[in-house]
């Protein structure tokens, strides 16, 4: 595309280069009546994403210019399509009055919609935070700033090395992220959407402190606690700058820095969030997921906190049990469900707030916030016998806004239109001069018609009559016989062959206002608007936080409504090392199994601080691992959880490395993968951490991942004293409690029936007594020549007859799986303790300078007969 106004373009045209210019990478909406029109290559792309009509509009050197559009008043449809899709746009409007301009009427982009800067509701996924993030790097590291729009909540954080970096991506999962080009690896940001790259300059400390100090309205950033943060501030310095740059107005609803500590929160990893499938499953959607089990929050802002609550466990047990307490004083006499009952009525106060910050609120945001706002003397009341510390301060923030209940309950009308445009908002008697102007426009016919009974009945004259025309506006008209009677104050106004018309001072008066009524009343209406808009603003700060109070409510009271109708129990936290839970569920398996979910315990503490899980496949020892965490990570946000009791101590870390995948893109096979993540686990776990293991070392050679599997338990339990669960199908590491302290064995049990496997699904000490990989493959589908081939050879290795080269021929009928002679799965003893040669030691006991010739060969032939004989 042309990047600058050539001669031969029309005015329109130029002025839309002009406008382009400053925006080359956002596609420019351009106002032109009652539709936005698009050109060139934004067409084109516009035209294949949101699949509308391509056409042509005048010429360009010779050539059609491409040319699509869309009507404004269903724009927001083709804007969550583009936002969705990544695609920024900028919105131009026409400004200039298209009466008193020559020419094209002025133009200018009003705002930039970006996916990460987005306001409006129809843009917007209600129950999911739409972040916008900013990352700085020095040296190791790295600073990241994170914004909601959508509430004005920003946060800053620092943290050192790569996984961290790509651990707090995955939790925030930003809709945009503006990193420096300059020293940001662009690969470690996979995965993320909306990638913006930024200037070096944007990210300087100097501008940065500056900006943040005037949006705050402070001398500097100690208040917030981060001001020697200097990397996390360049961050949030230009993600400041780029949301002023988008939204083209004030920002008034970002009041405060928050800092978020790493050490104040149990550390996930990337890898680890994806397994546990906290919000998002394997496969990307949100079923059978953690956050989908235990969201049933009523109001939209709750889910939005709930899972920040999820994906940011805390480690402050004083926080936790005030959580708990408040969760429990919920449950007495099911206090929660009247507390639901009315927050049902609360609309997303959290975004309408922010909208009315940036001036863009719509008349149904107002109506919804009124409905919220006058819900809460009805929830005060409900929370006014509750004796919580939690709660205590819910009731506090929340407060009750009269005034404001009272302002917007007198002024806005109940249902009203999508945009102040039209008018229609307000509420009769709320203005008398609007009123007036009303009716003026609406009663224009009655007035007339009673002027004309009046000037009939006072003047005598009986073909009088009262009309308009556009030319001429009112007049009153006399037919000419009679017009020599017509009063002193009627003026002639015109002449027709039949008839007189004239005016009056009165008539001319109605006129004036009649004419310009409709036009004076939405402009009348637009202002009363703007001045209600302007009150909400004076106290956005206690309504913000008013808000935030009945977020906390709601998550709580669904905590609560969960631990009930889950069955949940409230764990004991203490800073004591370990895991106690009885009969422990893991909460999305026992949602979709038809049968009752196998319950069961789990130990861990100083002395039993490893668990060796053995057992068949699909007998459920990942689910056991994974239950572990996900109680273990409910009881860091406050929840009860599923088991029938519950110790828990408190975990600086929870990592996972169960299931892989290859990673194409970046060239790693599903080996090294796994052995990516067991390094992480293995360089960053701590005796506070909890590790979860599944089958390490089954990507390569079973000697190789014998060797592996040993040294990656030998480091856990006897270097990072972590506390760890480590499934295995290797049987030698069930000999591994007899090494080393704090190591135990249990297994997930299973029996045998008519030559088919039954999974009983409960743990039991000890170790497994058999594989069943056999039987397995029988479930799976293999067929049976090749299930009774491989028991042939199953039980020639388990009687060490590994190099046999009998085959069974495919075709010959199936035989069945020969039992084992043995209870216990034989596979080669790599670890067995070293017995040296009884040779050797005659060798050692040899004095070799005091033998002589004979004696020595004599020796040499004792040697070898040794050997031969042993």
């Amino acid at each position: 595309m042309a990047s600058s106004a050539k001669p031969q373009h029309t005015p329109m045209m130029q002025q839309f280069f002009r406008i382009k210019a400053k925006h080359p990478n956002e596609l420019l909406f351009y106002r032109m009546g009652d539709f936005y029109e698009l050109f060139h290559d934004d067409a084109k792309l516009a035209a294949e994403l949101l699949d509308i009509t391509l056409t042509a509009r005048g010429k360009a050197n010779g050539e059609p210019i491409p040319m699509c559009g869309i009507p404004y008043h269903s724009a927001d449809n083709y804007l969550a399509k583009l936002v969705k899709a990544g695609v920024s746009v900028a919105i131009c409007e026409q400004i200039g009055d298209p009466a008193t301009t020559k020419g094209p009427v002025e133009r200018a982009v009003v705002r930039v919609v970006t996916p990460g800067t987005i306001s409006d509701e129809a843009l917007l996924d209600d129950r999911r935070d739409n972040l916008l993030v900013a990352i700085d790097r020095c040296d190791e590291t790295y600073g990241i700033a994170v914004l909601d729009i959508g509430s004005g909540r920003f946060q800053v954080s620092e943290f050192i090395g790569d996984d961290a970096l790509q651990g707090e991506l995955q939790r925030i999962n930003p809709a945009e992220t503006l990193y420096n080009e300059d020293n940001i690896d662009a690969k470690l940001l996979e995965g993320c959407s909306g990638l913006r790259r930024r200037a070096p300059w944007e990210f300087e400390t100097e501008t940065a402190l500056e900006n943040l100090t005037k949006q705050f309205n402070t001398k500097d950033l100690k208040g917030f606690g981060c001001d020697e943060l200097t990397v996390a501030i360049n961050a949030a310095g230009c993600l400041l700058d780029y949301a002023r740059e988008t939204q083209r107005t004030a920002l008034p609803h970002i009041r405060r820095l928050l800092l978020e500590l790493r050490e104040n929160s149990v550390a996930m990893d990337a890898s680890t969030r994806r397994n546990l499938e906290i919000d998002t499953n394997l496969n990307g959607g949100r079923d059978n997921t953690l956050m989908s089990v235990m969201d049933c929050c009523k109001t939209a802002m709750g889910s939005r906190l709930l899972q920040r609550w999820l994906n940011r466990p805390l480690t402050n047990i004083e926080q936790l049990t005030q959580r708990q307490h408040g969760i429990s004083s919920l449950l007495e006499e099911y206090r929660f469900e009247p507390l639901q009952s009315q927050l049902k009525n609360v609309g997303d106060m959290e975004r309408i707030l922010a909208r009315v910050a940036l001036r863009s609120a719509r008349p149904r945001d107002l109506s919804r916030l009124k409905q919220s706002l006058l819900c809460l003397p009805d929830i005060q009341s409900l929370l006014s016998p509750l004796s919580s510390t939690i709660i205590e301060q819910v009731s506090h923030d929340a407060g009750e806004f009269p005034t404001i209940s009272a302002l917007l309950n007198d002024a806005i009308i109940d249902n009203p239109p999508m945009v102040i445009r039209d008018g229609g908002v307000i509420k009769e008697g709320y203005d008398g001069e609007l009123d007036e102007l009303r009716s003026l426009s609406s009663n224009a016919g009655d007035y007339l018609l009673q002027l004309e009974l009046r000037e009939r009945e006072r003047t005598g004259i009986n073909t009088l009559k009262v009309g308009f025309n556009r030319v001429h506006g009112y007049y009153i008209e006399i037919s000419r016989l009679q017009s020599d009677k017509a009063p002193a104050e009627y003026i002639r106004r015109q002449t027709l062959k039949n008839a007189e018309r004239f005016i009056t001072p009165e008539l001319k008066e109605f006129e004036d206002k009649a004419l310009s009524a409709k036009s004076r009343a939405l402009a009348r209406e637009k202002s009363l608007y703007e001045q209600i808009i302007d009150q909400l603003n004076a106290q956005l700060a206690e309504l913000q936080g008013c808000a935030q109070a009945l977020s906390q409510l709601d998550v709580l009271c669904n905590l609560a409504e969960r631990a009930e109708s889950l069955q949940l129990c409230q764990p004991k936290l203490n800073e004591k090392r370990g895991l106690d839970i009885q009969q422990g569920r893991h909460l999305v398996v026992e949602q979709v199994l038809e049968t009752p979910f196998i319950a069961n315990d789990l130990r861990l503490n100083t002395d039993r601080h490893m668990l060796i899980i053995t057992g068949p496949n699909m007998g459920g020892k990942s689910t056991y691992m994974r239950q572990a965490a996900l109680i273990t990570l409910l009881a860091h946000i406050g929840s009860y959880v599923p088991a029938s009791h519950a110790e828990i101590g408190i975990v600086d870390q929870i990592f996972t490395r169960i299931g892989s995948a290859d990673d194409l893109a970046g060239g790693r096979s599903t080996f090294m993968v796994e052995m990516t993540e067991t390094a992480n686990i293995l360089n960053n776990a701590t005796a506070k951490s909890l590790v979860l293991m599944d089958e390490i070392g089954r990507g390569t050679s079973t000697f190789d991942g014998l060797s592996l599997a040993w040294a990656c338990a030998s480091y856990l339990a006897e270097e990072s004293h972590a506390l760890t669960l480590f499934a295995t199908h290797y049987f030698e590491l069930t000999e591994f409690d007899k090494l080393v302290s704090g190591v135990a064995n249990i297994h997930l049990n299973a029996t045998e029936h008519d030559d088919n496997i039954v999974f009983l699904h409960s743990i039991e000490e000890g170790p497994a007594s058999k594989s069943y990989g056999l039987q397995v493959a029988k479930l799976a589908g293999i067929p049976h020549q090749v299930i009774a081939q491989a028991g042939e050879k199953l039980h020639l290795l388990e009687n060490g007859d590994a190099t046999t080269t009998k085959t069974h021929v495919i075709n010959e009928p199936a035989i069945e799986i020969p039992p084992s002679k043995s209870s216990t799965p034989i596979q080669s003893d790599l670890f067995a303790s070293y017995q040296p040669h009884p040779a050797i030691d005659s060798i050692a006991d040899l004095d070799i300078d005091g033998l002589s010739p004979r004696e020595a060969l004599k020796q040499l032939y004792q040697l070898q007969d040794q050997v031969k004989n042993t």
